[in-house]
């Protein structure tokens, strides 16, 4: 009678490659699809009121599968905490009276730079948003 090996989970995969550990890489359709995604979650979850959780989120899921995925949500990510930065600031500068100009220029501001964001990023191109602070990388 002879004697089997024991069976182990067998060979440990490799490091990931671009679609992550043992995934095929996304498509262009799919990575431009995340991509645009990344900018607009923040609208959906503005709903709540932290904007920057969709990003967030976008970056969790799907950041370590595509480079361009991870660039945009960490690119969004970055606009809004920075937005949210300046909102709790022009909030409280409401007690001078200049923080109402304030909150309505950045509340301005955050709706046209994720429209153009979400454009730019649903076409493939690269955006970096302005007035960004650089918290993530």
């Amino acid at each position: 009678m002879s004697q089997v090996p024991p069976q182990g989970p067998g060979p440990m995969p490799g490091p990931p490659g671009p679609g992550g550990w043992g995934k095929p890489p996304m498509s262009p359709s799919e990575e431009r699809t995340w991509g645009s995604a990344a900018h607009w979650s923040a609208f959906v979850a503005a709903f709540v009121a932290l904007a920057f959780l969709g990003p967030l989120l976008v970056l969790l899921l799907k950041g370590n599968e595509e480079a361009y995925v991870r660039r945009q949500a960490v690119e969004s990510l970055n606009f809004q905490i920075s937005m949210l930065i300046y909102a709790v600031v022009s909030g409280v500068l409401v007690l001078v009276l200049v923080g109402l100009l304030l909150l309505v220029v950045v509340g301005l501001a955050w709706v046209v730079f994720t429209l153009i964001g979400t454009i730019r990023s649903t076409n493939g191109e690269e955006y970096r948003y302005p007035l960004t602070l650089r918290l993530i990388s």
